[in-house]
């Protein structure tokens, strides 16, 4: 498919009001208020158009290039057609957007139907560079539920956390360049989005969201707490010192200080354009010792993006 192709696809699409942007998302999700049940479900089919595009761009990264043809026209053209397939692949039966609007209804007091399940299979066809013919994605080109895993909604508690931190999270930003949406999400998978926060002797908070121990050059508080670590492949059971900080602001600079400052995660810093490519960065300097680490990062952080996404 050519660039002027893409276009025209995203023009009709977006004449048809499939847009896949968090402006139009806010403005829906406000009309959904007003306008009952046929607004919910576009809300919700719009906030799948973003998941999916995230989805789909982060499992593209993930797979292997020849870099042949690798140039920014391309990229943007990549990222067009991305959008335009995550636009085609929502709303589908069975799809996360009957998940989401479940949800708003309920928030809303209204009649809550039975939620289908969504898949993933189309969007890493899609990633790992398989076409699909222009036109709308038919049931066929579903997968079964028996050959992946369902994607989940956003939980109660994951937007709670990530609504709480958000604004300590955007001014370090501001003034260290760590994305936000990153650190959260990090720090969400750290504690269970906020449900096993370390915390020091006597039951006070720690306000350590990341898990940084503390080393032999800290000189500030610290608390002990049993953790599970892996060694050569095991999990096994293990005191750590970990920091302990005065606030949650102090936390997330800390943090980003840790990723700037530090060597071993040049990497990692220099990927902040890519979820998947910071992750594995940092996995790959030894921030945590689960071998799955990498995989569970990316997926809170895509979370909290698509959060953040609904939250603007």
């Amino acid at each position: 498919m050519g660039y002027s192709s893409i276009q025209g696809a995203l023009s009709r699409s977006s004449s048809q009001g499939l847009a896949a942007d968090a402006q139009t998302l806010g403005n829906l999700k406000m009309a959904a208020g007003k306008d009952g049940k046929a607004a919910i479900q576009e809300t919700a089919k719009q906030f799948e158009s973003l998941f999916m595009r995230e989805l789909i761009k982060s499992m593209r990264e993930a797979s292997v290039k020849s870099g042949m043809l690798d140039s920014p026209g391309g990229d943007l053209g990549t990222d067009l057609l991305d959008q335009q397939f995550a636009v085609q692949m929502s709303g589908q039966p069975g799809g996360l957007s009957e998940m989401i609007a479940l949800q708003l209804t309920r928030q809303m007091g209204g009649t809550t139907p039975a939620p289908g399940t969504a898949t993933t299979a189309t969007a890493a066809k899609i990633a790992a560079g398989g076409g699909i013919a222009s036109g709308a994605i038919s049931k066929a080109t579903m997968p079964s539920q028996a050959e992946v895993k369902p994607m989940r909604a956003p939980t109660e508690s994951q937007s709670n956390f990530v609504q709480k931190h958000s604004k300590v999270a955007s001014e370090v930003e501001k003034t260290m360049g760590i994305p936000a949406g990153f650190m959260l999400g990090q720090a969400g998978h750290e504690t269970g989005w906020g449900k096993f926060e370390i915390k020091v002797k006597g039951g006070a908070p720690s306000h350590n969201l990341f898990g940084i121990k503390a080393g032999a050059s800290w000189t500030g508080k610290t608390a002990d707490v049993t953790t599970t670590e892996f060694i050569n492949g095991e999990p096994q059971k293990r005191v750590a010192r970990f920091r302990a900080y005065d606030s949650y602001a102090d936390a997330f600079k800390d943090y980003a200080r840790l990723i700037n400052e530090s060597p071993r995660y040049a990497k990692a810093r220099e990927q902040t354009g890519s979820v998947h490519a910071f992750a594995s960065g940092l996995q790959k300097a030894g921030y945590a010792t689960d071998p799955d680490y990498a995989a569970k990062i990316s997926r809170a952080i895509n979370t909290t993006l698509a959060i953040q996404r609904a939250q603007a």
